[in-house]
């Protein structure tokens, strides 16, 4: 209601995820799908918001131990133990890499290790003693480059 009351937002652009039976179920397939649609049917100059509240987790890299630490940051989806988890390689690969040019973009993500959950290239933590955000030294532009180009790669084989 906050979100078509104050912001406007129509009721039919409004996806909920719950697990209580009534909503749709935060499931891994239903959180990547709903990502997915987002990137999909926005479009230039849409202010786009993304909440999640749950689980937050930290796997072990499992692939371009770009983690200083080791660890890729996750969500933990209603059905982890059979489907697993949603790491931080895949949120920026699917709701990241694929938004338009000129959406707006806001995720609000109330779980443990969400700071970095993204793999954004600026962090900002609200327990420092800074008040900006700050370039995050530890992130690979080597993997954004690579993810980046083989998003467009796709795009155009997907269009021959």
């Amino acid at each position: 209601e906050y979100l078509m009351n104050e912001h406007s937002f129509k009721e039919e652009n409004i996806t909920v995820m719950l697990d209580d039976n009534v909503h749709e179920s935060p499931t891994k397939a239903n959180i990547i799908s709903g990502y997915k649609k987002l990137t999909k049917e926005s479009q230039p100059g849409d202010a786009v918001f993304c909440h999640f509240s749950g689980h937050g987790s930290q796997i072990k890299d499992d692939d371009w131990f770009e983690e200083e630490d080791g660890l890729d940051e996750t969500l933990v989806p209603v059905d982890f133990k059979e489907n697993g988890q949603i790491r931080d390689d895949d949120i920026f690969d699917i709701l990241v890499v694929p938004m338009k040019e000129g959406v707006t973009l806001t995720c609000f993500f109330d779980c443990c290790h969400s700071g970095t959950v993204m793999d954004l290239p600026f962090t900002y933590r609200a327990d420092s003693d800074s008040s900006q955000m700050v370039l995050d030294k530890k992130l690979d532009f080597g993997k954004v480059f690579r993810e980046v180009g083989d998003f467009f790669n796709k795009k155009e084989t997907n269009a021959k």
